[in-house]
């Protein structure tokens, strides 16, 4: 478990260092999202990625690590986005965003180290492709979700959807990287 928690935290670390810089050129316009955009916006790079994987070509030049760099960064403003959702600040410091950016990746950190417990790393067994998937799959999951108002009868909500896309694209890094 210690080598999956010190591949965990490099991958993060490189998924926070993009996106502190880009708050430090953009600040953080991202807030003008609503959740529907930024599970769109998720959608995007994974479908691009599942081209990729299912063409074995590309034409674009950006490599699907940065993709799955996306997913993970995409998905914490998702997080940020549903905790400040009464919250009408558009311009957040960087080092408010930072604490933030800490806090959901410490919890999907968290949930990651709970479920590797439990299935014992089977994620280091699967496919990139099949991580790719469940990503997908967790994205249309979320938006049959906002298609019912957030409500849901049984299954969990859009945060641990967000969390899990979160672990399945730092896996996709970290088997990307071996």
């Amino acid at each position: 478990m210690n080598k999956t928690t010190t591949q965990y935290e490099t991958a993060a670390t490189v998924c926070k260092d993009l996106f502190i810089k880009k708050m430090k050129d953009y600040g953080s316009a991202w807030r003008v999202l609503r959740t529907s955009s930024i599970t769109d916006q998720i959608f995007i790079k994974a479908q691009r990625i599942r081209n990729i994987e299912d063409k074995g070509t590309q034409k674009i030049n950006d490599d699907i690590r940065s993709e799955y760099i996306g997913i993970v960064n995409y998905s914490i403003i998702g997080l940020i986005q549903l905790a400040l959702k009464n919250d009408n600040r558009m311009d957040l410091s960087v080092d408010e965003v930072n604490k933030l950016f800490d806090r959901y990746a410490t919890e999907a950190r968290s949930l990651m180290e709970d479920k590797n417990h439990d299935y014992g790393e089977a994620w280091r067994d699967m496919r990139v492709s099949s991580l790719t998937d469940l990503i997908l799959m967790k994205i249309l999951r979320i938006k049959q979700i906002e298609d019912n108002k957030g409500e849901t009868v049984i299954s969990e909500g859009i945060e641990a959807n967000f969390h899990d896309m979160i672990n399945y694209a730092i896996f996709a890094l970290i088997r990307l990287s071996e």
